[in-house]
């Protein structure tokens, strides 16, 4: 027989007073009840005032620890067990949105608090928003800086490196060799990803391809960089080529803007017959491009898009490879939580987490008409 909620609940109250402190895992194991049952209960009982919680921790509510052991409160964010964890994410931006669900999921499901920064679209609008959080106590941070050019990204190194608490990097990986070289990270391999474009257009008899991509984030140039060294290696390819996608998709740095080609005109010049477009936004509004000039899609250009968040909306369903960006976040969290556990003054070895995107076959793509090309 499942026993009541209340009896339950009445069991943990009376361990809890009788410990003054007790690992959510452990009091889970005592009482042979689920972790996830047992967060339930602890998050109804903190919210009746009934008990105190912290990361992986519960207290009696009149309880707050050692003097020695609890900071003190600045600008009136609680510390200590108490203290949050950090979640900065640029604004506007629809991909690091699901990571930033994924990231709060698992925190909120560790009973871990969350102080959301959103840094505006400007350069270097995190690191203010870091300060902010430090400033307010936070424990941890979880990071995904927008870096629209390579400039604005290195700038950011030197000041990260030191922010003094743990940090993970989500969905952003630096340059090899840098000051956060070492930093914990969790990204999508997009690599991967663009090989599962590329060979799902090769399997269908596609030799000739385009990738239309913007070049104003880490992602957009991982996956510029990929598709070059893909097709290049591919001797199926025939011809490739690689194009900005729209005119605001470039660095934004001075002197940098790529020019925007007429890409149906491109298509036909060089008998491109399968694009990868990034990301989906633009693949959606480029597609239209092509219809409106005449050429079909996919009878004449099979296309990828490639992040998948609204790809499968078009009046055609667009193929897309979709990397998992909730899973980013959770894993980024999880990560995070776990060094939070370590005990103090002991680090363990720096993780630098690659999870593999999927592809979702759609509409999109079909058979090539031209395989002699």
């Amino acid at each position: 027989m499942r026993e009541p909620v209340e009896l339950r609940r009445k069991r943990i109250l009376a361990v809890v007073h009788a410990r003054g402190a007790v690992k959510v895992s452990a009091l889970a194991s005592e009482l042979d009840v689920s972790a996830v049952t047992l967060r339930r209960d602890v998050e109804e009982l903190a919210r009746t005032g009934m008990l105190r919680r912290g990361h992986g921790v519960v207290r009696p509510a009149g309880d707050v620890g050692p003097p020695q052991s609890v900071p003190a409160a600045r600008n009136g964010e609680p510390a200590g067990d108490g203290a949050a964890i950090a979640l900065v994410v640029p604004e506007r931006h629809s991909y690091l949105y699901e990571t930033l669900h994924g990231a709060r999921t698992a925190l909120e499901e560790a009973g871990a608090r969350i102080a959301l920064h959103i840094a505006p679209q400007a350069a270097g609008a995190e690191r203010p928003q870091v300060e902010r959080a430090l400033a307010a106590g936070v424990r941890g941070l979880l990071i995904a800086p927008r870096w629209r050019a390579v400039a604005g990204e290195e700038a950011d190194y030197g000041w990260l490196a030191e922010v003094g608490v743990p940090t993970v990097l989500m969905e952003r990986r630096p340059r090899p060799g840098s000051a956060l070289h070492a930093l914990d990270s969790v990204c999508s391999d997009h690599w991967y990803g663009i090989h599962l474009a590329v060979d799902h257009l090769i399997s269908l008899g596609h030799r000739r391809l385009v990738l239309a991509a913007r070049n104003d984030s880490p992602t957009a140039r991982s996956i510029r960089a990929a598709f070059a060294e893909i097709a290049a290696a591919r001797p199926e390819v025939e011809d490739w080529a690689v194009v900005l996608s729209s005119p605001n998709a470039g660095p934004g740095e001075p002197g940098t803007q790529e020019a925007v080609p007429d890409l149906p005109a491109l298509v036909r010049e060089r008998g491109m017959t399968g694009a990868v477009m990034h990301g989906d936004e633009d693949a959606l509004m480029l597609v239209q491009r092509l219809t409106e000039s005449g050429i079909r899609v996919p009878r004449d250009c099979s296309v990828v898009a490639y992040d998948d968040v609204v790809a499968a909306l078009g009046s055609t369903a667009l193929t897309a490879v979709a990397p998992p960006r909730a899973e980013i976040g959770r894993a980024a969290a999880e990560l995070l939580l776990h060094r939070l556990d370590r005990p103090a003054g002991t680090t363990g070895p720096v993780r630098r987490v690659e999870l593999l995107p999927a592809l979702a076959v759609r509409g999109s793509t079909t058979v090539s008409r031209h395989p002699e090309c």
